[in-house]
């Protein structure tokens, strides 16, 4: 498993990122900016290059604009096959990985907003919950499908200057003995 890569994945603007870059074949920094347009210049910086020390895309390109390089980045990997090997992967060693690594993401989002914001202690629209339930393992699937399905629109809306990234993120633990 790629680990580098999992971490990536788990972080939604580097996941972002990766997926922009593989689909475009190709994007500059400007170009990736106005994909992730909340996304701070300096931190996207920082992320791109982390993600070439890592080996996962690398600068194909530079071009002289102005008396200013600018990077054109592709991917140094084969994304689609990386992302097959991990789905492929079911070992309880991958899988608590994967699980580390993502509830690690989640953690990332909140410090990094909180160190940049005021915590609202009224009307905004974040946080965490648990609510425990009795349910059988298709009845699992099945509630985790009408959440899917009535996330969907929300999923396709346009990024927008009153509309920013959120991730709605969902847990099933296994069964608890009681």
């Amino acid at each position: 498993m790629n680990d580098k890569l999992m971490e990536c994945l788990t972080n939604p603007a580097k996941s972002q990122l990766l997926r922009a870059i593989n689909e475009h074949k190709q994007a500059t920094t400007k170009d990736l900016a106005q994909i992730i347009r909340k996304l701070p210049q300096t931190t996207l910086y920082r992320y791109l290059k982390k993600m070439v020390a890592d080996g996962l895309i690398k600068v194909v390109e530079e071009k002289r604009i102005r008396n200013v390089n600018e990077k054109v980045y592709g991917m140094a990997i084969d994304f689609d096959a990386e992302l097959k090997k991990i789905a492929d992967d079911t070992s309880g060693a991958t899988f608590i990985t994967q699980f580390q690594l993502f509830t690690n993401g989640l953690i990332e989002e909140f410090q990094t907003y909180l160190s940049e914001n005021e915590f609202p202690t009224r009307g905004f629209a974040f946080g965490f919950g648990m609510l425990p339930i009795h349910v059988t393992n298709s009845e699992a699937w099945e509630l985790y499908k009408k959440i899917e399905e009535m996330l969907q629109p929300y999923h396709n809306n346009p990024l927008t200057d009153d509309r920013e990234l959120r991730n709605f993120a969902m847990v099933f633990t296994p069964p608890t003995p009681l």
